[in-house]
């Protein structure tokens, strides 16, 4: 928990220096270096390596809950985050993304297109070309990037935590419109599962044409 809070921390550190002028998300794309270009090639390479990914995860939200649960990824475009303990849950089921109250059969849906998440769940990603970069920092084995999703006019962005010597990602803050961060920290990945597809279906809930 104490290394979770501190990269929690470099997170919110690095949107501060990124945003302090007032500047938006969409005029602060920076220009990287050589090794910069190279350090979110090395995670781009990451992202695309796998298919299906099961792991736990830790979450705080944006009002500073902390929650727990497991994470199941299936490429293209499936996720679901199943809580511990909590009747929240989020599935996409590769077009939408459903947010849903199981005990009141409620939720929402955003297409997931719209979403920074889609860059964690497509089938293959170029992080170079289809994101600004909006900050770049490492340190300490650490590299932490924020990427904004060039089709996203929404105004959220990503920032994906790269573990250098683990050679995998270990955490994300998603970050919306209106500047809430939600910030998932990964541990215990395992690859190659199968799945059961109902696992990544939502329901009737609110449902789009």
């Amino acid at each position: 928990m104490k290394n979770f809070l501190k990269v929690v921390g470099i997170v919110l550190s690095m949107a501060y220096i990124g945003f302090a002028n007032g500047a938006s998300a969409k005029n602060a794309a920076l220009s990287l270096n050589a090794e910069q270009q190279q350090a979110v090639r090395q995670l781009n390479d990451y992202i695309n390596s796998f298919q299906t990914l099961k792991c736990a995860f830790s979450q705080v939200s944006p009002k500073g809950t902390l929650t727990n649960g497991t994470l199941y990824i299936a490429k293209p475009g499936k996720l679901r985050f199943d809580y511990a303990n909590n009747p929240l849950l989020i599935i996409s089921d590769g077009r939408w993304l459903t947010i849903k109250d199981r005990q009141r059969e409620r939720g929402d849906q955003f297409p997931l297109s719209a979403t920074p998440l889609r860059l964690v769940v497509s089938p293959q990603v170029d992080l170079l070309a289809e994101t600004n970069v909006i900050a770049f920092d490492s340190q300490d084995g650490l590299t932490t990037v924020s990427l904004q999703d060039r089709k996203d006019n929404l105004g959220g962005y990503i920032t994906l935590i790269y573990d250098q010597k683990l050679k995998r990602l270990t955490q994300w803050t998603v970050v919306d419109g209106k500047d809430r961060r939600t910030t998932v920290q990964l541990s215990n990945v395992e690859f190659g599962g199968k799945f059961d597809p109902k696992l990544f279906v939502s329901g009737d809930i609110n449902k789009q044409p």
